[in-house]
């Protein structure tokens, strides 16, 4: 069930045992682990401090409050798929307050099967959120390296001379020659020029 190699890892913040009994089943250790469960909404804070969890599960009410601002929080703070289970006379208007935070709003009373429906729907959006991660790492990586080119362009276009087309061969150069990334290869340029004192 688990679309990458790595278990799940699952919070889940109920104090109802009959809910618990029904989801603990639903999360086998082969595809989740660790699962854990906290009864209240200041014991899931204290260990969201120390541990990131995959995907997060709130039954509410909580006995430290109802548990949907905790929920759509988590949505802004963390990359956890979050799904919170709200009595079905609460859940329209539930429903409307956290969905456009992210959050998967359940109606309860529920059953196994859609539970189960659930939890494989917040796997999915957790690799989307995964991934989503990844690209902005990748962008970020990216927009880093074309920083340090342009710093070291310009070194070489102040100290030495050349021109733009020139610096920019020149570090494409570098790192052919010594088998680095471009990123690398500006970095040792400018390293090259503030320890000759050419830097500003």
């Amino acid at each position: 069930m688990v679309f990458q190699s790595d278990p799940y890892s699952v919070l889940l913040v109920s104090a109802s045992e009959k809910l618990n009994a029904a989801v603990l089943p639903l999360l086998p250790g082969t595809d989740f682990w660790p699962v854990t469960t906290v009864g209240s909404m200041s014991r899931a804070k204290r260990l969201l401090l120390e541990q990131r969890y995959d995907l997060v599960i709130v039954n509410a009410p909580l006995p430290d409050g109802m548990g949907t601002d905790f929920a759509v929080k988590l949505c802004g703070e963390t990359d956890a798929a979050i799904a919170l289970l709200i009595r079905h006379e609460l859940y329209e208007e539930t429903n409307a307050r956290a969905l456009p935070s992210g959050v998967v709003v359940v109606s309860k009373p529920t059953n196994s099967q859609l539970l189960l429906q659930v939890i494989r729907d917040l796997c999915a959006l957790r690799e989307r959120l995964r991934a989503m991660r990844d690209k902005q790492a990748t962008v970020e990586e990216k927009m880093e390296e074309i920083r340090r080119m342009n710093q070291a362009k310009w070194l070489l276009i102040e100290r030495e001379g050349l021109s733009e087309q020139a610096a920019h061969e020149r570090i494409l150069r570098t790192a052919m020659e010594r088998r680095i990334s471009k990123r690398a290869a500006a970095e040792i340029i400018r390293q090259n020029a503030e320890a000759s004192g050419d830097a500003v």
